[in-house]
């Protein structure tokens, strides 16, 4: 619970922007997970830094939803503020590159290369999500993630005490995840590293990937996206197919039949059934082939 006096200094930097006891189930992909102490939708800098401000003076957490892909929220909810940064939406060629901020969103990102015939971004093409959150995952394929295009980030210090901009060589990135460069800090824009193409040359590798994601991923159904990361040299997918596991069900939540590594939700689903599939399937996997699945979604909240 957030107390009245870090309530009150939420409403006074955010107005209706804010608001309380928020279901989070309507705000994330797989359509489960209990309600956000408060959820705040900065319009701009200014608003972000004044909500990081009063996050700080009044000890509250805060963490940012994004698009609220790849994220499981447990049914208890969560502590604290969750940041919709969807506003956050400039996005425009700069330095000879393209910056993005944080809300922009992969269907926006993609259209506008298209559009403006700028290539280096294409592997995009279907992932899911914001700009802020491809960065912080280092969001990808096989052949290329956000790492390899990134030119610089730009993030607001914590406490809301001004930007500063990190470049590519003082960035740690892993498999799926970006060290952080500043504990609290918030991602507030990316400039990428784009080259000219003819349009109908971006296009026809955009509409390839589109394609294969089609064929091969269950996108008719609430996701989260890859539930695993893939282990060295192999495909959590494979090994949870190899298991058995495919169209397992718990509640409303089932191991997709088109593709193992994703969990999809159906109505009067709860993040109790996700986490129980992703259990069985750990489990199901160790115990067949000696393989420790890593998770890929990032699991936030507090149980009931």
């Amino acid at each position: 619970m957030i107390p009245e006096a870090a309530r009150d200094a939420l409403r006074a930097a955010l107005g209706e922007r804010v608001r309380f006891d928020v279901p989070l189930a309507r705000h994330t992909s797989l359509r489960v997970g209990g309600p956000a102490d408060a959820l705040a939708a900065p319009a701009s800098r200014a608003e972000l830094s004044r909500v990081l401000a009063v996050c700080a003076e009044h000890a509250l957490p805060h963490l940012v939803l994004g698009a609220g892909f790849n994220t499981l929220v447990l049914d208890g909810g969560l502590d604290g503020v969750a940041l919709q940064l969807s506003r956050l939406r400039r996005l425009e060629e700069e330095d000879g590159g393209l910056r993005a901020e944080a809300g922009v969103s992969h269907h926006r990102l993609t259209k506008f290369c298209v559009e403006r015939g700028l290539s280096g971004l294409e592997f995009g093409a279907g992932i899911p999500g914001t700009v802020g959150g491809w960065a912080a995952m280092n969001a990808g394929i096989g052949s290329r993630e956000v790492k390899d295009a990134l030119r610089a980030l730009e993030v607001m210090r914590p406490g809301g005490e001004g930007v500063e901009w990190l470049g590519r060589e003082s960035l740690t990135f892993r498999y799926r995840a970006l060290e952080g460069p500043l504990p609290g800090a918030v991602i507030v824009s990316v400039l990428f590293a784009v080259s000219h193409a003819s349009r109908e040359a971006v296009q026809a590798e955009v509409d390839r990937l589109l394609a294969r994601r089609a064929e091969t991923q269950p996108l008719d159904l609430p996701s989260c996206g890859s539930v695993f990361k893939n282990p060295p040299g192999d495909f959590a997918g494979r090994l949870i197919e190899a298991a058995g596991l495919k169209g397992e069900r718990v509640g409303g939540a089932e191991i997709s039949r088109v593709h193992a590594n994703f969990i999809v939700t159906r109505p009067g689903a709860s993040a109790a059934d996700v986490l129980a599939l992703i259990a069985r399937a750990r489990d199901a996997v160790r115990a067949r082939s000696g393989v420790e699945l890593e998770t890929e979604v990032r699991i936030v909240g507090r149980k009931p």
